[in-house]
């Protein structure tokens, strides 16, 4: 009889399937007769089934219920269904204690093997899978359910039950990564030529590979799982499992099932993980929709039980090849001429690179081409994101060419076969439901990616996991003893990042794929480490630098944990494990050093964008929310500044001007009001992108391609609006604009108004500066008024006085007393600016900042001592107030998530001038460790508070009695090293002086602000070596003197001839006759002194021209593509310098007269790009 209870739980753990179009769901499919449930089941924590397609509003009044709903009219019953059902609740009650199936009725009819009309609606995020022995016997079955009464036995019971004390352990495994993501602090010139010096000196190798257009998928096996970047269980995770699929009946044809069943094993028994860039038109618009739906894999990863190892490029094209997986275009550059000529290659093709010409350039400069196995002109389009350059081993070429030797590339056998229905084909039928899109996916994937949809609808009805569980997960998961070194390594990953407060949140959801081991003594979780900003990277990388010993950061980020109880006498051997596996990770980090990329330059990593993808990315379609919000005006900021920043040469930046005017009136007369949605918006931008590229090759050339427009709307997958994986989508509601500013200022206009503002914290000195400047005598020292508006004092709101006050006195100097502490306030600023033709200026306190903050604890400390010994504050924050502290905690993280570098160069590209006022001394002591920790621990509570209460007032919510307690300890603590906080500041008039003076200087028009930008990087149009104009005009005076000829020539030009000579240069190769590679192939000898013999003066009435015998650099001739290289010295209006090219042949013809220079005279310049 045992047995029985057992057999029957194990059906219902794997078997219970619930479709939602079928009006009777089969609950087990077991060969035996005597599995069947009474007519009304009920469970201690009551659940209710409702319809998929029921409203929302519907299904929370139906929840509200909690109940069963099961069809009435049911057929006759039968005695073996009495006592199926017995044995059901016998089996349950019997495994899980608490948990009850009771029969209210036995006298109702069930059906032998099926339970009518019982209809589960599933939700996203749930990970539960049966057991992985599951089969579905063919390939168009539907994936298998497990039900289970969840709320009991995942709803916090056990979770809340289970203690930890010294025999408790957990084990922590990743089960998806990509690769670690390293915030580069290098500028991108100090990166580049870093690049260059390495493999100039052989000691690494560039690798260069596209960047598609995409999603990043992770996939582990079908039982380890489908991943996005920070989610799984969703409509990102599905189209991937069904694109991968495809992908392996387009490659093995008839085998593909038996390949798809041997690589999921394989992936499951190696414990690895395949990232893929998941590339289609189904999840919203990128740069262009894509021909075709595929993915390209991007990295392969072996996880094994510690540290993850990522195969090198050549490795994953061995793979790939082995499996027919898709691999994506890769160059090597391994010498200094092939590096050198990349960058210059992209430089020359930034502005105007598409997939064609940027791949065909490519191929003609690096030393190993290896051509990916989509065509990224086929399946994407002509418009390439960009490139992605990084540091790889010197031996990475050698490597490759093994590999291509040892695995040529695989046929397609499934190429010509009906592979059924598409990826659009499947959306386009389902587009009434996001999970019955998903649902067909999952099962068009085929049993052996998806056995189970359970990772997609296996968490019904408990809620994913409540933010206080995800609490005491980690927590408990922190407190237990490691099991293993990589679960140390781990935890210690997951507690820095907690210590530090790192931006970064931690999920923990039920791991289904375990649920018939859970226990009270052994719980099974999966891990989400989501990071959300790059400043978590960045700070976290600079804990490296401390603790070299600390796993990196990844990207993409799962692990599977375990906290369970151990067995006695079983410690020592967990013990021992960590000291083996911790050696044997010390002696990979050694090996590692040894190979000489272990430290920051293994690191070196860029992306290089093209600007035909930006245009529509960053220009349209980020752009979308500011337009409709806010004005083609704020647009037309916006993108002036955007361009600024990258850098666009002047004559792009004319020509995107124009165009995106036209595109910002078109749509609008368009769209009205109504904004258009940024998932869908080529299908408005593609025609008119097309239609304005046939009106010229010029206009052709900006836009790179057009045409040929996919209509998404009729396949869109549905995707939840707050749901983005990549982070570049701009979504719909509740978005600021992304930076809506004036185009980046060079300086202040001195006839202009001005605006001097505060982005400060209260206790900064703002106000007292203020009445400081405004009674200095002679004011800023010119003649304009100066006037101050107090915030404290004035009623409602204070920027539009701000902006009356500006039209009243448009050529004043004002004061704008009030905290100006983050982007909606200084776009405000920037409107007011714009409308009344004024300048504005921002007075910031001098300080360090941290990591994530422009503010130190240093200077936070200061404000709230000043703060606590103010009286009679016009604001009320002064020492009567009794939430100060909190106050000034608020206004301190309205700043959070900039660096101070990020800060300022901000402030610099919106305003055009910065202005610092000392704060504190620079020689003074550290701060002492009293104010220090009551600093963090009120940070420590506000995160608290704000993560529940939002913005509420510290005396009102959980955390009242707390506040109360450190509002107290940190006056105390405050008042008992006011001796110090004291001592470490600026005098205050030192301070106001030194502002004073500086915005006199502005106020003057004579403040040139510190560049806030890295270098940047225009467009390469031709190479050519820039000769000294002061040596050319020499020379030509010298022939004048000793030739009439020459003189009689020159009389009457000599002042044209300067204003046109601005610049002496012989041409080596130009873009457009020559090609990029031609151009390219001169980078190794960029700015490297080339001599140059000028040996003769040809010209008649149009032009003249001195002919040039480029010398040599390092042994090595210097060939111009020209064939007559020469100096162009003068054109006649209307003629083209090019024209000058014809001057041999006109004096062949005795159409121009020739000057021989006897000796040559030899003029040196550097080779440089223009």
């Amino acid at each position: 009889m045992s047995s029985v209870p057992h057999r029957t739980l194990f059906a219902i753990s794997l078997r219970i399937h619930l479709p939602a179009s079928s009006r009777t769901s089969s609950l087990f499919r077991s060969s035996s007769p005597y599995v069947t449930l009474a007519r009304s089941l009920c469970f201690n924590s009551s659940i209710i089934f409702y319809p998929p397609d029921m409203p929302k509003k519907q299904k929370k009044r139906a929840h509200a219920e909690q109940k069963w709903q099961v069809k009435a009219d049911m057929d006759a019953p039968s005695e073996s269904s009495d006592r199926s059902a017995s044995i059901v609740v016998e089996a349950v009650n019997g495994q899980f204690p608490g948990l009850s199936l009771e029969e209210s009725n036995t006298n109702v009819p069930v059906h032998n093997h099926s339970v009518q009309n019982l209809v589960w609606k599933p939700k996203s995020y749930g990970t539960i899978s049966g057991s992985s022995s599951a089969s579905v016997s063919s390939g168009d079955a539907t994936p298998q359910k497990v039900g289970l009464n969840q709320s009991k036995l995942f709803g916090g019971n056990f979770l809340e039950n289970f203690t930890v004390d010294k025999s408790t352990y957990c084990h922590a495994q990743i089960r998806a990564t990509f690769y670690p993501k390293f915030e580069n602090e290098k500028t991108d010139q100090e990166i580049r030529t870093r690049m260059i010096e390495m493999v100039s000196k052989g000691l690494a190798t560039l690798e260069v590979s596209l960047k598609h257009s995409g999603s990043l998928f992770m996939y582990a096996g079908h039982t380890g799982g489908a991943y996005a970047k920070n989610s799984f269980g969703n409509i990102y995770t599905a189209v991937g499992v069904f694109v991968l699929s495809r992908m392996f009946r387009e490659a093995w044809g008839t085998n593909a099932l038996k390949k798809q069943a041997e690589f999921n094993d394989f992936l499951e028994k190696s414990r690895m993980c395949i990232s893929m860039e998941l590339v289609t038109a189904v999840l919203g618009d990128h740069g262009q929709r894509p021909l075709d739906d595929y993915v390209v894999v991007t990295a392969v990863t072996e996880l094994g039980n510690g540290k993850p190892k990522f195969y090198s490029t050549s490795e994953i094209i061995a793979f790939c090849r082995k499996w027919r997986l898709p691999t994506n275009h890769v160059w090597l550059f391994s010498t200094r001429k092939s590096v050198t000529s990349f960058f210059a290659a992209f430089d020359a093709l930034c502005e105007e690179g598409i997939a064609t010409s940027v791949c065909r350039a490519l191929d003609e400069v690096a030393d190993i081409s290896v051509p990916g196995s989509k065509d990224h002109v086929k399946v994407q389009g002509e418009i390439l994101e960009g490139l992605v350059a990084r540091i790889v081993s010197s031996g990475s070429a050698k490597d490759m060419e093994n590999v291509l030797r040892d695995h040529p590339p695989p046929p397609c056998d499934g190429a010509n076969l009906d592979l059924g229905l598409s990826l659009r084909e499947i959306c386009a039928a389902h587009r009434s439901n996001e999970k019955q899109q998903m649902r067909a996916l999952l099962k068009s994937a085929g049993p052996s990616f998806c056995p189970s949809d359970l990772d997609w609808f296996g968490d019904e009805f408990v809620d994913s996991h409540s933010k206080n569980a995800d609490k005491s997960v980690v927590t408990k998961f922190l407190q237990s003893q490691p099991a293993d070194y990589s679960t140390s390594k781990l935890q210690e990953m997951v507690r820095l990042m907690k210590e530090k407060r790192l931006p970064a949140a931690f999920k923990c959801y039920h791991n289904f794929h375990r649920a018939n081991d859970l226990s009270p003594d052994n719980l099974f979780y999966k891990l989400v480490v989501h990071v959300h900003s790059d400043s978590g990277f960045r700070r976290y990388q600079k804990e490296m630098r401390y603790m070299p010993s600390l796993w990196p950061l990844y990207r993409g980020f799962f692990v599977d944990i375990n906290l369970f109880k151990a067995n006695k006498g079983s410690e020592p051997m967990a013990v021992k494990s960590i000291d083996s596996e911790g050696k044997d990770d010390s002696e990979n980090c050694g090996q590692l050093r040894k190979d000489g990329l272990a430290d920051d330059d293994a690191n070196l990593m860029i992306k290089l964008k093209f600007l035909t993808y930006k245009l529509r990315t960053f220009l349209i379609r980020n752009g979308l929310s500011i337009l409709f919000k806010e004005g083609p005006a704020s647009y037309k900021a916006f993108y002036l500044r955007q361009m600024k920043i990258w850098g666009t040469s002047n004559g792009k930046q004319k020509e995107l001007c124009k165009m995106l005017d036209e595109w910002a009136a078109y749509i609008r007369r368009k769209c009205g009001n109504k904004q258009l949605s940024s998932s869908i918006y080529l299908s408005e931008a593609e025609p008119f992108l097309e239609q304005y590229a046939k009106r010229s090759p010029k206009n052709q050339v900006l836009i790179g391609s057009a045409g040929n427009l996919v209509r998404a709307e009729d396949f869109l997958a549905i995707v939840d609006d707050d749901l983005d994986e990549e982070g570049d989508l701009v979504k719909k509601e509740g978005v600021s604009p992304a930076t809506p500013g004036p185009a980046v200022k060079e300086g202040v206009q001195k006839a202009e108004g001005l605006i001097v503002f505060f982005p400060g914290i209260p206790g900064c000195a703002k106000s007292a500066l203020c009445k400081e400047l405004l009674n200095a005598p002679g004011g800023f020292g010119d003649d304009r008024p100066v006037h101050t508006l107090m915030g404290d004092l004035v009623k409602g709101k204070y920027w539009p006085k701000v902006a009356d006050e500006r039209r009243i006195k448009p050529q004043s100097i004002m004061l704008a007393d009030k905290n100006a502490p983050n982007e909606d306030v200084w776009r405000q600023i920037e409107d007011m600016c714009r409308r009344t033709r004024t300048s504005a200026v921002p007075v910031v306190p001098d300080s360090e900042g941290t990591d994530s903050n422009p503010y130190s604890l240093d200077a936070l400390a200061v404000f709230m001592f000043r703060v606590l010994q103010r009286v009679n504050h016009p604001g009320n924050l002064d020492k009567a107030s009794s939430n100060a502290g909190y106050v000034l905690l608020m206004f301190y993280h309205l700043y959070e998530g900039k660096n101070r570098k990020e800060f300022e160069s901000e402030l610099i590209e919106r305003f055009g001038s910065l202005v610092k006022m000392p704060l504190l001394r620079s020689d003074r002591s550290p701060l002492p460790d009293p104010v220090k920790s009551i600093l963090e621990e009120g940070i420590d509570l506000f995160q608290l508070h704000s993560r529940r209460h939002g913005r509420l007032e510290s005396t009102k919510g959980t955390y009242a009695a707390e506040w109360t307690k450190w509002e107290k300890q940190l006056r105390d603590t405050l008042v008992a090293n006011s001796e110090y906080l004291n001592s470490v500041q600026v005098p205050f008039e030192s301070a106001v002086l030194q502002v004073r003076e500086e915005l006199k200087r502005i106020a003057k028009g004579e403040y040139k602000p510190p560049s806030s930008e890295k270098t940047k990087y225009g467009s390469i149009v031709f190479a050519a070596i820039n000769l000294p104009v002061t040596q050319v005009h020499s020379l030509v005076e010298k022939l004048a003197a000793a030739n009439p000829t020459v003189r009689s020539f020159l009389e009457g030009k000599k002042k044209s001839i300067e204003e046109k000579l601005e610049r002496a240069h012989v041409t080596l190769a130009h873009k457009r006759s020559h090609g990029v590679a031609a151009v390219a192939n001169y980078g190794q000898h960029l700015n490297r002194e080339v001599p140059v013999e000028v040996t003769e003066l040809i010209f008649n009435e149009k032009m003249a021209a001195l002919t040039a015998h480029v010398g040599s650099v390092d042994g090595e001739t210097i060939v111009s593509k020209n064939e007559w290289p020469h100096v162009t010295l003068w054109t006649a209006e209307g003629v083209t310098a090019k024209e000058a090219n014809t001057l041999p042949q006109l004096y062949a013809d005795g159409k121009a007269s020739r000057v021989v220079i006897d000796p040559p005279v030899s003029i040196s310049g550097p080779l440089e790009f223009f």
